[in-house]
């Protein structure tokens, strides 16, 4: 029996042991899919304070519950540990790092490489090796794999090599790591036999493709599709301000269109870990091949003058008001990158804050999932939002919580600077909509 037919049996039995490096928003909720599927799962990480939590049944991770951790745990099909050489006891290996942008937008590899560094440390025969951080097209062929063929085994004989995009989108409660199409790609057509094999045992759907390359690519298109058009309706609202136009209106009829439209809304900016991110990594791959990305180039410029645009927007409705922007107190309605979820990673609302303090304004926010913030040097709480709204000059919705109560904040509230038509169809004088 060869290694190929030997792994497959341990993955059709669930038997082979299945090790997640990296457990954050993409490795944690993977492995409990796992888990439940019946296979023995090792998550490998380097902070002991999240290893030590998740063998606890505890998760700091919103997404992923108590009453799912707590029985993978209880029944020995999840363990997480901060020891790397267990990585020798593993079948399959699913590598679930960050991959964020230097200050210069160029790629940081670091996490990747120093994950892959272990994992070729320890690789032994009959693995399979899963790469599921957002990257460039050509990393794990250029990258990962010479690391592992260091080892002297052969790749698609000896070992096996797959890049499977994460398509994770926190705090989804339709869509998630289960019911999410699984798209996978090998080095050979025995590695993607071999990797779509794995994830049908847990995942739904699964999508094979024909090579690594291809399945890095299908993530960056994704995200980059997502940028281009929000940058297109960011500014297209800035046009419809500057000619008095409700672009929300505007939208919504254009969405009435069966056919040749779809919608997508303005805001304060892009945030998260991937659309203000991933469609770089293909910038930066396209420069090397002497291709400009110009539509990622522009569409970036456009996203990243939302938040000195919103801020505009609050300088306007205060001026409106006979006041300053200068120490008038303005508070801030929402933190967090999108609604109903704790996750601040590149929010549009840091940026906002920043530069209104940089323009003289004090503030204060409510966020009923960030309760601490640290920025700017400084440290901030979230306060209660009816006296936040009550005590500030202005208010500014930058993230639309289902929690928040709109006639209670519209009560409260001298003058309020909508960025994401929370009002919507709320007519009053307060009210300045993005």
């Amino acid at each position: 029996m060869t290694l190929h037919e030997r792994l497959a049996e341990k993955i059709k039995s669930r038997t082979a042991m299945a090790g997640i490096v990296g457990l954050g928003y993409v490795g944690l909720p993977l492995a409990m899919e796992f888990g439940r599927a019946g296979f023995e799962v090792v998550g490998f990480d380097v902070l002991e304070d999240k290893v030590a939590s998740l063998n606890q049944g505890k998760s700091y991770i919103q997404d992923v519950h108590p009453e799912v951790i707590e029985p993978l745990v209880a029944h020995g099909r999840f363990r997480a540990t901060t020891d790397f050489s267990k990585l020798a006891e593993m079948d399959t290996i699913n590598i679930c790092v960050p991959t964020p942008l230097r200050k210069t937008k160029d790629p940081d590899m670091s996490f990747i490489v120093n994950s892959t560094e272990q994992i070729a440390k320890y690789l032994r025969p009959g693995t399979l090796v899963i790469l599921e951080s957002t990257t460039y097209p050509g990393t794990t062929d250029e990258l990962v794999l010479p690391m592992l063929e260091k080892s002297g085994l052969k790749v698609g004989e000896d070992f096996f090599v797959c890049f499977s995009p994460e398509r994770v989108d926190p705090g989804n409660v339709k869509y998630q790591t289960r019911n999410i199409p699984k798209v996978v790609g090998g080095i050979t057509p025995a590695c993607t036999e071999l990797g779509a094999l794995f994830y049908q045992q847990s995942l739904d759907t699964v999508v094979p493709v024909t090579s690594t390359s291809v399945a890095e690519m299908v993530k960056l298109l994704e995200n980059t599709f997502r940028m281009i058009n929000i940058g297109l309706v960011n500014e297209l609202a800035m046009m419809c301000d500057r000619m008095g136009i409700n672009v929300w209106e505007v939208i919504d009829a254009a969405a009435t269109k069966p056919f040749g439209f779809m919608p997508f809304y303005p805001g304060p900016g892009l945030g998260g870990h991937c659309i203000p991110v991933d469609p770089f990594y293909l910038a930066w791959k396209t420069r090397q091949q002497g291709i400009e990305a110009r539509f990622i180039d522009l569409a970036g410029y456009i996203n990243g003058q939302m938040p000195h645009f919103v801020v505009d927007k609050v300088q306007h409705a205060l001026n409106e008001h006979r006041k300053p922007l200068r120490d008038s107190k303005i508070h801030v309605l929402g933190v967090a990158y999108k609604k109903n979820i704790e996750d601040v990673r590149e929010s549009p609302a840091l940026d906002i804050i920043h530069v209104l303090r940089q323009r003289g304004g004090v503030i204060t926010y409510s966020d009923p999932f960030v309760p601490h913030l640290q920025m700017d040097g400084m440290a901030m709480e979230s306060g209660d939002v009816a006296a936040g709204c009550a005590a500030a000059d202005c208010v500014v919705l930058i993230t639309d919580h289902a929690a928040f109560d709109r006639e209670a904040i519209l009560a409260a509230s001298p003058i309020v600077v909508d960025t994401r038509n929370f009002f919507k169809g709320v007519q009053s004088e307060k009210l300045f909509r993005l």
